[in-house]
């Protein structure tokens, strides 16, 4: 009988710590970092950027980004301004016929509490046809634009493998 009061103590004491650890480990708070946005006036400022490379339009880039703006793609080995990208981007269109800009998905407006920071951040898959070699290229990129307080691109980020993109 000892042994039996024992056993049914120790599982009761056992079940009450499983029960308090249970409720610690679900109670604790939540927290938010920020939120995220599937539209958002930002997201549509990136939109009108890809349409104005395209487009060659230099002047609508220039009102969408800040003068002081910086931008940085994979392999590059620091940041630029964003009046040197405006040049770069230019070239492309001398070695490439064809160029498109597609979205993937959607792009996606976060606003982070920490510093207020905005960003948006978009899929994308470039594509353009050697003038050189007649090949088709297409290269799938991530790109991270902050915004400023004044609703301008104030840093353009954008992450992919631009290795086969040869302007020889």
């Amino acid at each position: 009988m000892k042994n039996l009061k024992n056993t049914i103590a120790k599982k009761i004491i056992l079940t009450s710590c499983l029960f308090l650890f249970g409720i610690a480990a679900f109670s604790q708070k939540e927290e938010k970092n920020g939120t995220i946005y599937i539209k958002h006036p930002y997201i549509d400022v990136v939109n009108k950027s890809a349409k104005a490379y395209l487009e060659k339009d230099d002047a609508t880039n220039r009102k969408i980004f800040a003068d002081t703006a910086t931008f940085w793609v994979s392999g590059m080995t620091k940041r630029i301004k964003i009046e040197d990208a405006f040049k770069m981007w230019a070239t492309d269109f001398d070695y490439y016929t064809d160029v498109k800009q597609t979205t993937v998905g959607y792009p996606d407006y976060l606003h982070y509490k920490d510093q207020d920071q905005k960003y948006v951040q978009s899929w994308w898959k470039w594509s353009g046809k050697s003038k050189k070699t007649g090949e088709v290229i297409s290269i799938s990129f991530v790109q991270f634009d902050l915004f400023n307080k004044d609703g301008k691109i104030a840093d353009e980020s954008i992450y992919g493998d631009f290795s086969k993109m040869s302007k020889e």
